[in-house]
C-alpha cells in the first residue's frame, strides 16, 4: 500500500454508492465497516452525502483470498465511499456524488427491481461516463434463502432448486433492463471483459453475504482501470465539496469536506464559494475520522493531522466560516491565486444558485444542496418557485408567504426542510393563515406538500363550484298547478341535481324562468336534493302556454359556468354529468359552438 505522504502518487478512488430509496445502500457500507449508521438516519433514510475510509487493509481482511485470486499489485491506498441519498429528491446532490466518483455501486433490490430512482442514477452515471458495479442486495430476502458461510456463488448454488432459480431469474431481470439503458451485464464471475460489461455482485447487506466478493470487484477494477486517473495532482492545492458545517466543543465552528484533489495543510488559506459572494480563511486545524468511521456519526472519533490527502474526509477548523454553507465548493493551499480561487469557486456556485419565479412558494433548507435538490423535485411537478433560502423561518417568509392569499391561494405555504420552526412562527403563520409544512426528511416533505395542495386545490375547486349554476333536471307533475301565473306555482318532481331558489331554467334549450321560491311539505327551502318532490313558483311563465304538466325543464346553465364546470367535471356526480351532456345537446341545436 502506497505511504500516506504528499509524494504518493495515487489517492484513494472514490467510490459512490447510489441507488433507489431503501435499497439498501447506506446497510452495504454498514456490512463494509461494522457500523449501524443508517439506523440514526431520519426515517432510516441518508439525508445528506456521508463520506467514509476503507483503508486497503480492511479491504484484505474482507476480500483477502479473493484479492489474491487476482494475482494483481495493489497500489491504491483504500476506498473513500460516498454514501449518497437515493430518493428521486436528491438528484442535485447525487449528481455532485457521481460527479466526484472515479467508480460507483449502484445498489438495487433484486427483489424489487429497478425503480425510477434507480434508472435516474444509471441516466447520472452514464452522463459523467462513471464506470460501475451493480450490487444486486437483499439476497436474504429471497423466497426461501437460507443464509450459508463461504462464497455468495457456493450459497446460491447450495440453495433449494426453487431458490436457485428465482435468484438466478432475478439476476437475469437486472441484466435486462441494465441492456435496454446500452449496458451488457453478466453475474461477476460470468464477466468475460469489465471494459465492455457490467459485473452484477448478488450479496446481502444483513448477512454479508457477497460483500467480500463485492468489495474484490470494486478494488480490482479501480486498480486495474482507474491507476492512471488516480495519479491527479495529489501534492497541488486541494479541490473539495462542503457537507456539513457544524458546532463543535471546543473548536466552534467546523467544516466536513471531502478533497477529492491535491493536498491540504494546517495554516493554509481556503476559498469557499458562498450565496453572497467567496470566503476566505486560514486552517486552524485539520480533524479526520478514523478509518471506518463515519463522519455523519456524532460519535465518530477524529485525530489531529498536519495535512489531508486526496482523496478523504476531512474536518478543518478556522476563522470566519459562520456563513458557509453545506455543499458550497472549497479551494485551498499555501501558493494558492486567491482572485482566481475566488472565481473558480464563484463559477461553480453559480451553477446551483437557484432562480427563482415573481411569484410561487417559498422553501427553505438547511443546506444549498438540500434546498437545490427539493427545488429541483418541486419544478419537476410544475411549481413555481418565489423564494429559496438557506436558515430558520423568519416573520418576513411568513409575509410573503401572506401577500398571495388574494392573487394565488395555493402559494401561502412555506416548505421547511430541516430546520427549526419556532412555536411564535407557527402561531404567526397560523394568524396569517400560512401554511407551514415542516419535516426533517426530504420525500416526505414532499409527499406532504403534494397532499396539502390536492386538498387546497380541492377545497377551492368546491368553493368555485359553489357560485355556479349546477346540472339539474326536474318535471312537472300532473295535477298538481296551484296556480297557472304570476307567478306560476307547480308540483314538481326534482330527477337529478339540486333545485335552488334563483336558478334559471329552461325547456327546448331556452331560458323561460327562474326559481323564485321552492316548498317542501309545508316547508320554505333555499335548496333540495334528487328524489323529492315540491311545489316551485316560476315567475313569466303562465302554465298551458309557455309550460306544461309533464313537461322536463333543465337548470338554464350560462355558458361560461358550463365552460368552468366541464374543468370540474370530477366534483360533479355522474347523473349530473349526463344532465350537461343534455344541455349541451338542446343549446346547440341553435348556436353548434355553444359550450365549446
Amino acid at each position: 500500500m502506497a505511504k500516506n505522504d504528499v509524494k504518493s502518487s495515487i489517492r484513494s478512488p472514490v467510490c459512490s454508492v447510489i441507488g433507489h430509496v431503501d435499497h439498501g445502500k447506506s446497510s452495504i457500507l454498514d456490512s463494509i465497516r461494522g457500523t449501524r449508521i443508517i439506523s440514526k438516519e431520519a426515517g432510516g433514510i441518508t439525508q445528506a452525502i456521508g463520506a467514509s475510509i476503507i483503508p486497503l487493509e480492511v479491504i484484505e481482511k474482507k476480500a483477502g483470498a479473493l484479492l489474491r485470486a487476482l494475482n494483481m499489485e495493489f497500489t491504491i491506498p483504500g476506498l473513500l465511499f460516498i454514501d449518497t441519498p437515493g430518493h428521486a429528491a436528491f438528484t442535485s446532490l447525487r449528481k455532485r456524488g457521481g460527479n466526484l466518483a472515479d467508480i460507483a455501486i449502484l445498489v438495487v433490490d433484486i427483489n424489487e427491481g429497478f425503480k425510477p430512482q434507480t434508472i435516474e442514477c444509471i441516466e447520472i452515471l452514464k452522463n459523467y461516463k462513471t464506470p460501475f458495479v451493480v450490487a444486486a442486495n437483499k439476497l436474504d430476502l429471497a423466497p426461501g434463502w437460507k443464509e450459508k458461510k463461504g462464497s455468495v456463488l457456493q450459497g446460491i448454488a447450495t440453495q433449494e432448486a426453487k431458490t436457485t432459480t428465482t435468484v438466478e431469474t432475478r439476476i437475469y431481470e437486472v441484466v435486462g433492463k441494465l441492456h435496454e439503458f446500452g449496458f451488457p451485464s453478466e453475474r461477476f464471475d460470468r464477466v468475460s471483459d469489465f471494459t465492455k460489461e457490467i459485473a452484477i455482485v448478488p450479496v446481502s447487506a444483513k448477512t454479508g453475504e457477497g460483500i467480500p466478493e463485492l468489495l474484490m470487484v470494486v478494488t480490482g477494477l479501480a486498480q486495474r482501470y482507474l491507476e492512471k486517473c488516480l495519479k491527479c495532482n495529489v501534492a497541488g492545492p486541494a479541490k473539495g465539496t462542503i457537507l456539513e458545517v457544524k458546532e463543535e466543543k471546543g473548536l466552534g465552528k467546523t467544516l466536513d469536506v471531502i478533497i477529492y484533489d491535491g493536498t491540504l495543510h494546517v495554516n493554509d488559506t481556503i476559498i469557499i464559494g458562498g450565496v453572497d459572494g467567496p470566503i476566505v480563511s486560514k486552517i486552524r486545524a485539520l480533524l479526520q475520522p478514523i478509518p471506518l468511521a463515519e463522519m455523519r456519526d456524532k460519535k465518530a472519533k477524529f485525530s489531529t493531522v498536519k495535512m489531508a490527502i486526496a482523496a478523504t474526509g476531512v474536518k478543518i477548523s478556522a476563522p470566519d466560516i459562520g456563513n458557509v454553507i453545506a455543499g458550497m465548493p472549497l479551494r485551498g493551499g499555501k501558493q494558492i491565486d486567491i482572485e482566481q480561487a475566488k472565481n473558480d469557486v464563484q463559477s461553480e456556485v453559480n451553477e446551483v444558485i437557484i432562480e427563482t419565479e415573481k411569484e410561487g412558494i417559498i422553501v427553505k433548507a438547511d443546506t444549498i444542496g438540500s434546498l437545490e435538490a427539493i427545488v429541483g423535485l418541486l419544478r419537476s411537478k410544475g411549481a413555481s418557485i418565489r423564494k429559496a433560502t438557506v436558515g430558520e423561518l423568519s416573520k418576513k417568509d411568513i409575509a410573503d408567504a401572506e401577500s398571495n392569499i388574494e392573487k394565488q391561494p395555493l402559494n401561502t405555504v412555506i416548505l421547511s426542510f430541516n430546520t427549526t420552526v419556532s412555536e411564535e412562527i407557527f402561531h404567526f403563520a397560523k394568524e396569517k393563515k400560512v401554511k407551514i409544512i415542516s419535516n426533517d426528511i426530504i420525500y416526505a416533505l414532499i409527499d406532504e406538500f403534494d397532499a396539502w395542495l390536492e386538498a387546497e386545490k380541492k377545497r377551492i375547486e368546491v368553493k368555485e363550484l359553489e357560485g355556479l349554476v349546477r346540472p339539474c333536471k326536474i318535471k312537472l307533475m300532473p295535477n298538481y298547478t296551484f296556480r297557472q301565473s304570476n307567478p306560476a306555482i307547480v308540483g314538481a318532481d326534482i330527477l337529478i341535481g339540486n333545485l335552488k331558489v334563483g336558478m334559471p331554467l329552461m325547456k327546448d334549450g331556452n331560458n323561460i324562468s327562474t326559481v323564485k321560491s321552492i316548498q317542501h311539505e309545508k316547508d320554505t327551502m333555499s335548496s333540495i336534493g334528487a328524489g323529492k318532490q315540491v311545489a316551485v313558483a316560476l315567475p313569466n311563465v303562465t302554465v298551458g302556454r309557455q309550460i306544461n304538466e309533464n313537461d322536463v325543464l333543465y337548470s338554464g346553465i350560462p355558458e361560461p359556468d358550463f365552460r368552468k364546470l366541464k374543468s370540474l367535471k370530477s366534483y360533479l356526480k355522474k347523473e349530473e354529468i349526463e344532465v350537461m351532456k343534455d344541455i349541451a345537446e338542446l343549446k346547440r341545436r341553435k348556436h353548434p359552438l355553444w359550450g365549446i
